[in-house]
């Protein structure tokens, strides 16, 4: 998957705003049970948001940074705890980016 440009991401972006947090990253870190609870999640959504609890020994963009490249997803976005990540689905699209 390529790389996202600024007006994808600024979408993709948007379109989180709107969704609830569904991964909760605890002190356990990035787990074999995180990582497919993302997985289902993006194979379902494309687009999931996560978050960093504080007993977590990882930052938010460090939590990113390792469920992305698990799970070969692109970074959308990371402000604070949370973090935005996504897949597009191949076989079932549910959101449609401009190629540019």
């Amino acid at each position: 998957m390529s790389m996202l440009n600024g007006k994808q991401r600024a979408k993709l972006r948007a379109l989180a705003n709107g969704i609830d947090t569904i991964v909760h990253i605890g002190k356990g870190g990035i787990n074999g049970n995180i990582a497919a609870q993302a997985d289902d999640a993006l194979k379902a959504r494309e687009i999931v948001k996560c978050r960093v609890l504080d007993a977590a020994l990882l930052s938010a963009a460090e939590a990113c940074e390792a469920l992305c490249g698990m799970l070969n997803a692109e970074p959308v976005q990371v402000i604070g705890t949370r973090f935005v990540i996504y897949r597009e689905n191949p076989e079932d699209r549910k959101i449609f980016l401009d190629r540019l």
